[in-house]
């Protein structure tokens, strides 16, 4: 399967795309119903974390299909972009969502235990180990621009699928390691996740400084020069949300409690 589906109306590119809208219809849709069904029992599950999911899929599928899809082929400043969506921005959102709480809120007891088990299982631990998690987001970036996975993934429609399947996926499950939001299978202490967390971001300014200097094969100096801009500091603004929500939590965590005086004094 050559070309990357954003270059013509192949049958596989339009099977691609219809899947695609599908997909994300059926989520979107998916989401809203299990979040008024889990209302019903349960506290109303608050409006902010809908405007998240849906943002968080949107960020996701215009990265995949569609004109902006098509434009990354041949524009690497595009293509950048479609990077902070799919990779950095989508997860942020999809997991400030919740959609593993509000699924577990869902389902009924014996599903939701099930469930419970296969978040808690050794794999997810390994996955969602924050240096896992770093290595998977941060070290595929690197493989996909120092190799000629990047060449390979605008020739081929198996491989383009394949490397946006694994940045929304790795951005993810490197967000919840960060962000304890939906349950985990392990929580590691705030200063562990922090150190990983500033290591993973260094890593990923310094790609962009390389990409600045070396640009993938068959991009321009120009355009690269751009695209590492926008790496750079839109990595950056997206680091500084997900570092003030963790400081947030952080504080949550280990703020002092209120002590009641006149209870106090009572007993």
């Amino acid at each position: 399967m050559e070309h990357g589906w954003g270059h013509g109306g192949s049958s596989a590119s339009t099977a691609i795309e219809l899947i695609c809208t599908l997909l994300y219809a059926s989520v979107l849709v998916g989401y809203t119903l299990m979040g008024r069904l889990s209302s019903q029992h349960y506290k109303s599950w608050p409006l902010y974390r809908y405007i998240c999911w849906y943002a968080g899929c949107t960020c996701s599928v215009v990265v995949i299909i569609g004109p902006f899809a098509a434009a990354a082929h041949s524009d690497f400043r595009i293509h950048m972009i479609g990077h902070l969506l799919l990779g950095m921005l989508g997860p942020l959102l999809i997991v400030l969502s919740a959609p593993a709480t509000l699924l577990l809120r869902s389902l009924p007891i014996s599903q939701a235990r099930r469930l419970s088990h296969v978040l808690r299982s050794r794999y997810a631990a390994l996955i969602c180990h924050p240096v896992v998690a770093a290595i998977l987001n941060t070290g595929g970036l690197w493989l996909l621009y120092t190799t000629p996975l990047y060449t390979w993934m605008h020739q081929y429609t198996a491989v383009n699928l394949l490397v946006h399947l694994h940045i929304a996926l790795a951005g993810y499950v490197f967000t919840i390691s960060m962000l304890y939001v939906d349950p985990v299978a392990h929580r590691y202490s705030h200063v562990y996740r922090a150190i990983v967390a500033v290591i993973a971001a260094a890593l990923h300014g310094m790609l962009a400084k390389y990409l600045y200097v070396h640009p993938p094969t068959g991009v321009s100096t120009g355009q690269a020069e751009a695209g590492a801009q926008w790496m750079y500091y839109g990595g950056d603004l997206v680091q500084l949300i997900i570092i003030g929500l963790f400081c947030y939590e952080w504080y949550r965590v280990t703020r002092p409690r209120q002590i009641n005086v006149k209870t106090a004094l009572d007993a």
